[in-house]
């Protein structure tokens, strides 16, 4: 039931963000050098590695790191990078990803493949036994501002608990963080 709600939710918000997607596209390679799209080498489920599609909101010379590793992440931002880093609208090519299954609308954020502690901890707590989301229980939950083992103890709860009408909930509560840019850093 899960997947059926991603693929036809991923139809349907594909169809209704085309037109943002295209002006976003065009705004990106418009204000910045390099590509549209940034590949980012995550870990999903049973702790494979995919690549996740995001609008690229960083130069092309930042270091392959989680952002708040770097020292001063806002100066490796382009010119709308921190724009589309607060609305989440950099977030909207992985409605690809979710379409294809290597993710689903509600689940543990992917980690990057270079989060070891991350990984480690997630393994050890089950959490990647379900593919990573857009959104989930620790985004609407803290987002940025909770630690590691706080976000995989949510996730756990997450996990624990499977629900349509809770991923529905998680969904309308993220539209509502994203609007108020709750818990966001950078």
């Amino acid at each position: 039931m899960k997947r059926l709600f991603d693929i036809l939710l991923s139809v349907v918000s594909l169809l209704f963000f085309s037109v943002p997607l295209v002006l976003l596209a065009l705004a990106i390679k418009l204000t910045s050098p390099g590509p549209v799209i940034y590949w980012s080498e995550r870990i999903g489920l049973h702790s494979r590695k995919f690549r996740m599609p995001k609008f690229r909101t960083m130069r092309i010379d930042t270091p392959v790191v989680a952002t708040h590793l770097l020292a001063e992440p806002d100066q490796y931002l382009t010119a709308i990078g921190g724009a589309l880093r607060k609305t989440s609208l950099d977030e909207l090519p992985q409605l690809w990803s979710i379409l294809i299954g290597d993710m689903s609308f509600v689940g543990p954020r992917p980690a990057l493949y270079n989060q070891e502690d991350l990984i480690a901890l997630r393994k050890e707590m089950k959490v990647d036994t379900v593919p990573p989301g857009l959104t989930g229980w620790a985004q609407i939950n803290g987002r940025d501002e909770l630690s590691i083992a706080d976000k995989v103890k949510l996730d756990a709860e997450y996990i624990a608990h499977p629900s349509l009408l809770i991923d529905i909930k998680i969904i309308g509560l993220t539209f509502l963080k994203v609007i108020r840019r709750d818990g966001v850093t950078h």
